[in-house]
């Protein structure tokens, strides 16, 4: 049963709920969370899980649930995830902690895209469900919000150390999110009387002394100007100590970061960028694709002119060539797990090859020996076996491996010698792509 990834969408906003709360350890579990699971269901609708996975995955049913809860259970607590086959994706984990630890319902769920949200209805539904867990297991604080900007805003350390973060959780109002539910302790911290009458969307005491908060009637919204004034005036009314302009200028900076840019990269690196780019941070995806797109590659220094070329110094060039088939064979062996392309020894491989390489940040993981001694010449060759299949390249083998030349047109191209420049740095694989050279060597062959 194959489940659709968050990973499997192309790179859009998710919507992002952390929900942290209590429940009765002494209660039969499926007695305890079966209002859970009910909210769930009468609410999540056309996102609703239909995949429980624990030890292996089942179909969603509150008998595959109980049954992978016990199957994960161990001294302290059990996880389970909930997943869907089908769009919109959702990557849903329930972890539950008991004694010695306090007893903890610890939620997460991610929709995605953010974009499936933009119906009133559905969010509306949304925070019914999320009032409904909240008004049974009662917390401390829960947020639902934009992805990308809840990564902006700093959560969940809100620029404390990490040690301080954890012991004193969100003791008091660091953020307004676009859901919001403050339990009775920050209710008391505010002021319940000016937790009521934050000017919000909506503005709802729980049974338990919890308040729920919800700024604005739909999630999507979040960045628009609107919305950011409703936020921060909800945020500097329940912190009178915060200055109304300092916040709406912060979040209308964040709006900024997370607005729309079109990629106009370098033509001779855009499918290597295109891949780059899907692979940062969400909050950070825009910002990095303007950085690309005022960024040039430089120009490749690995090539001589042809009559520059030197000669071949080998007894046997035959023979020579075949080494390099089999150096090239040895990055095929090393790829060709998690790039499958790397047997069809195209330039499309090099894209992929390059994008590997990157996303592995291999120069610095790997031992720099181990790279020069075997990683280099394999990748050397194999960017010279692909300038000779496809624009009709011809080795001039050498002794000396970084003087071995690929003739294309009127220049000889260093394959070596690339392949050194190219694993010194994350930055390097970039700078002097495999992906680059090629197309250069492209326009050059005539």
């Amino acid at each position: 049963m194959k489940v659709l990834s968050v990973h499997d969408l192309k790179p859009e906003d998710s919507l992002w709920l952390d929900f942290k709360g209590t429940f009765d350890h002494q209660t039969a579990l499926e007695n305890e969370l079966s209002p859970f699971f009910q909210a769930l269901e009468e609410y999540a609708g056309e996102w609703m899980p239909d995949v429980v996975e624990g030890k292996r995955r089942r179909k969603y049913a509150r008998t595959a649930i109980w049954k992978s809860l016990e199957e994960e259970r161990h001294e302290r607590g059990t996880t389970i995830g909930l997943y869907r086959t089908k769009w919109p994706a959702l990557d849903m984990t329930l972890r539950l902690w008991f004694p010695p630890l306090p007893p903890e319902l610890d939620l997460t769920i991610k929709v995605k895209p953010l974009s499936f949200l933009a119906e009133a209805e559905r969010c509306l539904q949304f925070v019914e469900m999320v009032r409904a867990w909240a008004s049974r297991y009662p917390v401390s604080h829960v947020s639902a919000h934009s992805l990308a900007d809840d990564q902006l805003s700093g959560a969940p350390d809100f620029g404390r150390d990490e040690q301080t973060a954890r012991r004193d959780g969100f003791d008091k109002i660091y953020e307004v999110f676009w859901l919001n539910v403050f339990g009775p302790k920050l209710v008391e911290t505010v002021g319940r009387e000016r937790m009521l009458s934050t000017p919000a969307w909506r503005v709802e005491e729980l049974p338990n002394g919890s308040v729920l908060l919800v700024t604005w009637p739909t999630a999507t919204d979040f960045a628009s100007d609107e919305a950011r004034v409703a936020q921060a005036r909800a945020h500097v009314h329940l912190r009178p100590d915060l200055d109304f302009s300092t916040v709406l200028r912060t979040l209308r900076e964040r709006s900024a970061t997370l607005a729309p840019v079109e990629p106009r990269f370098h033509p001779d690196v855009a499918p290597l960028l295109s891949r780059v780019v899907d692979d940062v941070a969400i909050h950070e995806r825009q910002r990095k694709i303007a950085e690309f797109n005022a960024w040039r590659p430089p120009e490749p220094e690995e090539w001589r002119p042809a009559d520059s070329a030197l000669p071949p110094d080998v007894e046997d060039p035959e023979q020579a060539r075949e080494h390099y088939g089999h150096l090239a064979e040895l990055l095929v062996a090393l790829m060709h797990t998690k790039v499958p392309s790397v047997f069809e020894v195209t330039p499309e491989s090099l894209t992929n090859v390059d994008y590997q390489f990157w996303h592995e940040d291999f120069p610095r993981v790997f031992e720099r020996e181990n790279i020069d001694a075997h990683a280099v010449p394999a990748i050397g060759a194999y960017l010279g076996e692909v300038l000779v299949r496809h624009l009709g390249g011809q080795w001039i083998p050498r002794q000396k491996l970084e003087e071995a030349q690929v003739l294309v047109g009127k220049r000889v191209w260093l394959p070596f010698v690339r392949a050194w420049r190219y694993m010194r740095s994350r930055q390097s694989i970039l700078d002097s792509s495999l992906t680059q050279l090629y197309h250069v060597a492209e326009r050059h062959r005539s």
